[in-house]
Protein backbone atom coordinates (compact mmCIF):
# COMPACT_ATOMS: atom_id res chain seq x y z
CA UNK A 1 0.00 0.00 0.00
CA UNK A 2 1.31 3.10 -0.62
CA UNK A 3 0.46 6.38 1.84
CA UNK A 4 -2.44 7.71 0.54
CA UNK A 5 -4.37 4.29 0.65
CA UNK A 6 -2.70 3.99 3.81
CA UNK A 7 -4.31 7.21 5.02
CA UNK A 8 -7.73 6.51 3.41
CA UNK A 9 -7.53 3.40 4.95
CA UNK A 10 -7.08 5.12 8.49
CA UNK A 11 -9.45 7.56 7.78
CA UNK A 12 -12.49 5.04 6.67
CA UNK A 13 -11.44 3.55 10.38
CA UNK A 14 -11.38 6.53 12.34
CA UNK A 15 -14.95 7.16 10.79
CA UNK A 16 -16.21 4.01 12.21
CA UNK A 17 -14.40 4.16 15.24
CA UNK A 18 -15.20 7.53 17.81
CA UNK A 19 -12.50 7.02 20.20
CA UNK A 20 -9.90 6.65 17.31
CA UNK A 21 -11.42 9.80 15.36
CA UNK A 22 -11.39 11.87 18.78
CA UNK A 23 -7.32 10.89 19.02
CA UNK A 24 -6.92 11.72 15.67
CA UNK A 25 -8.15 15.20 15.66
CA UNK A 26 -6.56 15.34 19.22
CA UNK A 27 -3.51 15.91 17.31
CA UNK A 28 -4.16 18.96 16.40
CA UNK A 29 -3.87 20.42 19.57
CA UNK A 30 -0.20 18.99 19.94
CA UNK A 31 3.02 20.20 19.82
CA UNK A 32 4.14 18.68 16.35
CA UNK A 33 0.33 17.70 15.15
CA UNK A 34 2.18 15.75 11.85
CA UNK A 35 4.74 13.70 14.26
CA UNK A 36 1.82 12.75 17.02
CA UNK A 37 -0.58 11.54 14.16
CA UNK A 38 2.23 9.85 12.64
CA UNK A 39 2.91 8.12 16.21
CA UNK A 40 -1.04 7.26 15.82
CA UNK A 41 -0.71 6.08 12.56
CA UNK A 42 2.56 3.64 13.34
CA UNK A 43 0.11 2.57 16.43
CA UNK A 44 -2.45 1.25 13.77
CA UNK A 45 -0.19 -0.14 12.09
CA UNK A 46 0.62 2.01 9.37
CA UNK A 47 4.46 2.77 8.82
CA UNK A 48 3.69 6.35 8.18
CA UNK A 49 5.96 9.70 9.34
CA UNK A 50 5.98 13.26 8.25
CA UNK A 51 7.84 12.97 5.38
CA UNK A 52 5.64 10.09 3.85
CA UNK A 53 2.17 12.39 4.24
CA UNK A 54 4.36 15.83 2.74
CA UNK A 55 5.77 14.07 -0.11
CA UNK A 56 1.88 11.89 -0.46
CA UNK A 57 0.30 15.80 -0.63
CA UNK A 58 3.24 17.39 -3.06
CA UNK A 59 2.65 14.73 -5.27
CA UNK A 60 -1.19 14.74 -5.64
CA UNK A 61 -0.82 18.50 -5.87
CA UNK A 62 1.92 18.38 -8.55
CA UNK A 63 -0.94 15.96 -10.53
CA UNK A 64 -3.32 17.98 -10.04
CA UNK A 65 -1.34 21.25 -11.42
CA UNK A 66 -0.10 18.93 -14.38
CA UNK A 67 -4.13 18.80 -15.02
CA UNK A 68 -4.86 21.99 -15.34
CA UNK A 69 -4.31 24.28 -18.03
CA UNK A 70 -1.82 22.20 -19.13
CA UNK A 71 -0.11 22.45 -15.91
CA UNK A 72 2.69 25.43 -16.47
CA UNK A 73 3.32 28.36 -14.58
CA UNK A 74 -0.14 29.72 -14.83
CA UNK A 75 -2.13 26.66 -13.30
CA UNK A 76 -4.20 28.15 -10.88
CA UNK A 77 -3.10 27.65 -7.26
CA UNK A 78 -4.78 25.54 -5.28
CA UNK A 79 -4.33 26.69 -1.63
CA UNK A 80 -3.73 23.22 0.58
CA UNK A 81 -4.42 21.13 -1.26
CA UNK A 82 -0.94 19.46 -0.77
CA UNK A 83 -1.49 18.94 2.81
CA UNK A 84 -2.59 15.77 3.49
CA UNK A 85 -3.03 15.48 7.31
CA UNK A 86 -5.02 19.10 7.35
CA UNK A 87 -7.45 17.39 4.58
CA UNK A 88 -7.41 14.13 6.70
CA UNK A 89 -8.61 15.98 9.72
CA UNK A 90 -11.23 18.11 7.48
CA UNK A 91 -13.17 14.99 6.38
CA UNK A 92 -13.12 13.21 10.23
CA UNK A 93 -14.76 16.87 11.21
Amino acid sequence: MNTFEMLQELQNKALKDEALRAKILATEKAADPLDEFCVICREMGYEIYPIDVIVAGEESYAAMRRSTNGGGENAPLLDGEDDFYELFLAVLK
